[in-house]
């Protein structure tokens, strides 16, 4: 069939052309199936939508994906791509081939798989799981595809934490902790994609973190170490593509989750990397065996590509820290690197610190070397290479002026504060969008509260924002307090 090509612009990453249905009948193609565009002797593949308002008979829409077609074309049925019966595959609880991996990866790349397909790959692997091979396999052709950062030393460290823990800015004091113990540490990190700030967001509160990977080899060479948005580089970029489909299904499927973190340690060239797994209440992972489990496999599939992997199995049936959103957190890191932050901050940077120089065979201290501000002073440096104010303190930073404090309806013990509620109080208020939006924590689980105590300070930089939070706060149970007696049923 002979349609008249006309460029449409609407928000797809798919490579999508708009039918009308009359032409879609005659074709005998229906939504999200494919047709093979001929022109000028090039061959072109769009997945189709269906709709009467927007093309008129006769006509094609195309999107910008698909590059610049104009005028006449020849349209036919294109056949589904061999990844969509691979997918089928593993529906039906079958285990996939290297070469059948491979092909998945490589069409999610190519924005091949419409959105369905793409999420019914990931409901896959979440219903039927995958295999310690087909994790492996995945993970190599993850961290193939896209561009790779290479350095000339033996060892190059690395962290990353699974999340699920409100707080938790242990990054920003742990590299420059590593960096000033001679090691090379080139941290990309993630913005915030259910929390309130991602290690990314809380940066960006005191310098930029947008670079190139040129850009970031020249500031690791000058300082040790970076804190940059993984983002702005291509390092395994399929991972982005299917975690934008996870997070609305608020799903995080094992397998995948090992070949995330994995695939990009292995693009940006890391040799030595600590993985932080929390585990609790509230937490992703429920149970310290499903913890252990989980550790486990990261170290068989790291060794698999040659990579020295520990786990630490940390607590995190609560925040850590105090503050939750990029200012307050960027606060917590600040006062932790002068030596007056969060006891549990402080404890947790150095503990894992101290864990990657084992994993390296380093002879270092954390602890010395944080007391002593060589921490502070690397930190410092790396501010100034990336553009920012290396004399900021925590004192220059002020969180949103539209505050609300959230107290204790009663005398007890504070049993447990909610992971995920914190976080999506501290999002209702307007983080991590809104730099100073946030929640400032004022007790600890296992702390005693008095009937009108502190719990909690809700931070916002509009008055809509704090309703919107306060109202959420009504209606749930964020922090828990209860009466000493209650608190040891709790306990047991």
């Amino acid at each position: 069939m002979e349609l008249v090509a006309d460029p449409v612009d609407i928000g797809t990453r798919a490579p999508t052309v708009l039918l009308n249905e009359a032409d879609a009948a005659e074709l005998g193609v229906h939504a999200l199936e494919r047709v093979q565009l001929r022109r000028d002797g090039r061959t072109t593949i769009g997945i189709v939508e269906l709709t009467d308002e927007l093309v008129e008979p006769g006509t094609l829409g195309v999107t910008r994906r698909l590059g610049h077609i104009e005028g006449s074309v020849e349209v036919s049925v294109a056949p589904q791509p061999n990844s969509v019966y691979y997918i089928r595959k593993k529906l039906d609880g079958i285990e996939l081939e290297a070469d059948e991996i491979e092909r998945i990866v490589r069409d999610i790349y190519e924005d091949r798989l419409a959105d369905a397909e793409l999420s019914a790959y990931v409901s896959a692997s979440y219903t039927q799981g995958l295999s310690m091979e087909e994790t492996m396999h995945l993970t190599e052709c993850m961290a193939n595809i896209g561009e790779r950062m290479s350095w000339s030393e033996d060892i190059v460290a690395d962290k990353h934490s699974i999340g699920g823990v409100a707080g938790n800015r242990v990054t920003p004091i742990l590299v420059p902790i590593v960096a000033a113990a001679g090691l090379k540490i080139p941290k990309t990190s993630s913005r915030a994609v259910t929390s309130a700030a991602g290690t990314a967001d809380t940066m960006e509160v005191l310098c930029d973190v947008d670079f190139s990977i040129d850009e970031i080899r020249d500031i690791v060479d000058e300082t040790g170490g970076c804190l940059v948005w993984g983002g702005a580089v291509n390092l395994s970029p399929v991972d982005d593509r299917i975690i934008r489909v996870e997070t609305p299904l608020s799903i995080d499927p094992r397998g995948q989750l090992i070949a995330s973190v994995l695939s990009k340690k292995e693009s940006a060239g890391s040799t030595h990397v600590v993985i932080d797994i929390p585990y609790g209440e509230g937490a992703k992972v429920a149970s310290l065996a499903d913890a252990r489990e989980l550790a486990e496999d990261f170290k068989r599939v790291g060794t698999h590509l040659g990579m020295s992997i520990e786990c630490a199995i940390t607590n995190g049936a609560a925040p850590v820290g105090r503050g939750v959103g990029p200012i307050l957190e960027a606060r917590d890191v600040l006062a932790t690197l002068a030596g007056d932050g969060p006891n549990d901050l402080r404890v947790k940077s150095i503990r894992l610190a101290e864990l990657l120089f084992e994993c390296a065979g380093i002879d270092a201290d954390a602890t010395e070397i944080l007391d002593s501000g060589q921490a502070r002073e690397t930190f410092r440096e790396i501010l100034a290479a990336q553009n920012g104010d290396p004399d900021v303190v925590a004192s220059d930073l002020s969180p949103g002026r539209h505050t609300h404090t959230v107290r204790s309806d009663n005398n007890g013990v504070v049993t447990h504060i909610n992971n995920r509620l914190v976080n999506e109080v501290a999002r209702r208020a307007g983080a991590p969008k809104d730099a100073g939006a946030g929640i400032d924590l004022h007790c600890r689980v296992g702390e005693t509260a008095a009937v009108g105590d502190a719990l909690f300070t809700i931070h916002a930089e509009s008055p809509d924002k704090l309703a919107d939070s306060e109202d959420l706060v009504g209606r749930v149970d964020t922090v828990r307090v209860r009466h000493p007696d209650e608190a040891l049923v709790d306990r047991i």
